[in-house]
Parts: structure tokens; sequence; C-alpha cells
């Protein structure tokens, strides 16, 4: 068939590659190419809780004849595998007569090596399975599964209630309904192995053997590395999820704005990206003595070949906003959710709205007078009714040399009546400091003045 003529066989073999772990084959990985022994592919699979071994042999050719198949068997039988194996011829072509009589005949005589054939009309129906572009050799990214981006819906606005206990001076059960809107952003999770031997004249030099898991934002560009909070919020949760599909109707319901990020790349390009930085990452020079006691150093890096992606999952990650507005003020807080699970991405509540003071270990509170969150430094009490109010919305006033605090200049006014009408030691504790300093000072007067003239 015309599709996929440009790829080498090389290239075929990691096509089939990704095909046949998109199909649910387990431990798919390629066979070394310097010796194949006509095994390109070795995976395994499950049918009815027993685990077989298949062993693959790759053509990117317009036919396949019997001597490929006959040769697959032989290499079935010679493969080191402690339990039952079959095999399977893949191609892009199609197969001969002789060659599917062949393969007729080995499931008729009921052969324990059995093998099956995959021309490029069962090509056409798994890309259509899975994704597969046929005319570029590409699988795309097939998903609609999401971790749930709430506990449950009416428990949507928990998190920002939770926000708000430790905010003084507000019910956080009276708090307005926050607006909710959410992102789902395209992640994939890639698991991978690494196994390598370096050799020279004399003997191992340098050997790896890693299984790498790592999670990445995927969505338009190259893909990044999460962090190690969001990377734990996926791996821990993966099991729970939502088909976004078959939920969208009550997402609505929930959220009032919903937006859905698209899979930057094809699930191919994911693998590649994944290799190249496993190579970069395990490349390293090593320092050995040879025969001639001479030191050397040799750069090892890993092949292709030496790198197995064992799995490319995708699923989307829910990123949710809620904003609450409290009259002047507008507070957001941001997270990626996973059911009851969730990473903050940030925090408008536990933040002074007077300045950079935010965190959670600090204190705040709430003024009822203009809606701010305020640090310590930014909240006085209220003169006339002793409640508090932020530094910003407060008319001032000075009393008995001290600033007084009011919520508006009806406050002031009311207070000023009541200051006018205070007896003078009431004025004078308007500014208790000022009272006691001026006491202190008074007392250490007359000591001061009583030993001068021998007193005391």
């Amino acid at each position: 068939m015309a599709v996929l003529d440009e790829l080498s066989g090389y290239e075929f073999e990691d096509l089939m590659e990704d095909v046949f772990r998109n199909l649910g084959y387990e431990n798919v990985r390629q066979a070394a190419r310097s010796a194949d022994e006509g095994r390109d592919i070795l995976m395994e699979e499950v049918v009815d809780g027993t685990r077989r071994a298949v062993v693959v042999e790759c053509k990117h050719t317009g036919s396949v004849g019997r001597p490929v198949v006959q040769k697959l068997h032989s290499a079935i039988a010679t493969y080191d595998y402690d339990g039952p194996k079959r095999g399977m011829v893949v191609t892009t072509g199609r197969f001969s007569g002789p060659a599917e009589e062949y393969a007729q005949r080995l499931r008729s005589n009921d052969d324990p090596y059995m093998i099956e054939l995959v021309d490029g009309t069962d090509l056409r129906d798994i890309a259509d399975d899975i994704g597969l572009d046929l005319y570029n050799g590409r699988i795309e990214i097939l998903c609609s599964e999401s971790l749930r981006p709430y506990e449950r819906p009416g428990t949507i606005d928990a998190p920002v209630r939770t926000a708000f206990r430790d905010i003084d001076n507000i019910d956080s059960d009276e708090v307005p309904s926050p607006r909710a809107s959410v992102t789902f952003n395209p992640i994939v999770t890639i698991t991978a192995e690494v196994n390598a031997v370096f050799e020279t004249s004399v003997g191992v030099i340098h050997r790896i053997d890693d299984r790498s898991r790592f999670v990445a934002y995927a969505g338009r560009g190259q893909p990044e590395i999460t962090n190690s909070t969001v990377r734990t919020l996926v791996t821990e949760n993966r099991h729970a999820t939502i088909d976004l599909e078959e939920r969208r109707a009550d997402l609505r319901e929930v959220f009032d704005d919903i937006e859905e990020g698209r899979f930057g790349q094809t699930q191919t390009e994911y693998k590649e990206w994944a290799v190249d930085r496993l190579q970069t990452r395990h490349t390293t020079t090593v320092t050995y003595t040879g025969d001639n006691n001479v030191t050397y150093n040799k750069t090892c890096d890993p092949r292709q070949s030496d790198i197995s992606i064992q799995s490319i999952d995708p699923v989307y990650l829910p990123q949710v906003r809620m904003t609450v507005t409290l009259q002047s003020y507008s507070y957001p807080y941001e997270y990626y959710a996973a059911g009851p699970s969730r990473a903050t991405i940030e925090d408008g509540i536990h933040r002074c709205v007077h300045c950079d003071t935010a965190g959670g270990d600090g204190q705040y509170t709430y003024c009822a007078n203009c809606g701010s969150i305020n640090c310590g430094d930014h909240i006085e009490t209220e003169r006339l009714e002793g409640s508090p109010v932020c530094t910003g919305c407060a008319v001032t006033e000075r009393f008995a040399f001290k600033t007084k605090y009011f919520y508006d200049s009806e406050n002031l006014e009311a207070f000023r009546a009541e200051y006018d009408a205070m007896p003078l030691h009431e004025k004078a504790m308007e500014n208790k400091p000022l009272v006691v300093g001026t006491l202190v000072a008074i007392f250490l007067t007359v000591v001061v003045t009583a030993g001068s003239v021998g007193l005391i």
C-alpha cells in the first residue's frame, strides 16, 4: 500500500512498537538489531489469566512470502521464554498465498507456536482504533479521560471556604459563592527503561539499568516536566477519573467556564522527546585504565535501542480557579484538582491587599467596611465601634496626640462630639502610652529632686 512508504524498516519497527503498546500488549520492546534472529519485537499478552510471549517480525515491503513465516516459526521455538509463545508477522503490504496457507496449517494442527498475519488492510483498521496516521506514521493522542475536578459537585466551593476559616472577622459559611472555572490541561505520564552496557578491551566499564517515570505538561510547544507536587497528584490519583465526553453536561452545571486544552504533539513525538531526554540524562564520561596502564576517558551515551518506552499515558489535569468577590475586592484561589486532592497554584485569600505579605502562616483580618483582607500592619480597631478597619479605607484624626481610625466621616464626627464632652482625664486616656509615659516622667522627677535635697 502507498501509506508509510517514507519510513525505513527500522522506523517501521519503532512505529509498530508504539502500536502494540497502544493495543494493550505488555513489556513491549525491540530485539537487538545487530542479530534479531527473525525477532524484531518482543512482547507479552495475558489471555484467560495466562501470560504468553509474542514474537513479532515486521516487514515494510509490498509482499511477504512463506519463507518469512517459516523463519519466524523457528525463531519462536528457539526464543528463551518460560511459558507459552506465539508469533506475528506485520507488513504494510500483503501476504502471498503460500504464506497464508502455512499460517493456517499451524492453526489447524494446534501447533504450539501459531502465527498471526497482519497485513496493510488490518493496519488500516488498527489505525482507526488507536489514532494512527498512516500517512505520516505517527500516533495521535486520543484521550477524553480526566482526573476528577472535584470530589462531589456539591463540594466545589469547599476549598475556598476552608481557606476563609483562617481569616479573622469573617464567617466562612457566609462568604458568597465563588465564580468557578476549570481548564483541563493535557498531561502525559511516561514510563521507560534504560538498559545499556559499555565495554572496551578491558571489559565492562559502565552499565545502566534504570527505570524512570516522569510526568510532563503536554500542551502546545515542547513538553515540560511538572514539579514534584503535581507529579505526586497525578500518579497517586490516576485511578480516579471521569470521561469528559460523558460528563460534559454535568460539568457545565458546576462550572461557569470550561476550557479544554489540546495535546500539542503526537504520542510518537512524546516518545521521541522522552528518548532524547533519557539519552542526555544518562550520558556520562567514564575514566578507566587500559591493558597498557594508560588512563582513558570514554563518553558513554546510550543508543536509542537501549531505551524502551514502556508506556505513554495521557490524561487531563483539571486546573480550577475560584474567584470570590467581597465588596470592592476579588480573591482568586487556583489549584490543580484530583478528586479530594489538590495542589495550590495561587492563594489570593491569604494575602494582604496593601502589601506583599502572603502565606498561610500569617495572621489576616477582614475589613467589613471595604471588603479587604489585611495583614497585622494594615488593620486597626475602629474607635467608635471597636471593630477592625483597614488602613486603606479608614478616616483618621489625632486625638490626645494619637491617631484614631474610623469607618467614615460620620463616625468621626460622632466621636468628635463624644470627645468634646469628655472630662479631661478621659480625654487623656485616649493616648494611654502618653499618660503612662507622663506619670513615669513625673515619678522620676520627684525621685531625683528628693534625692538632690537629701530627702531620700
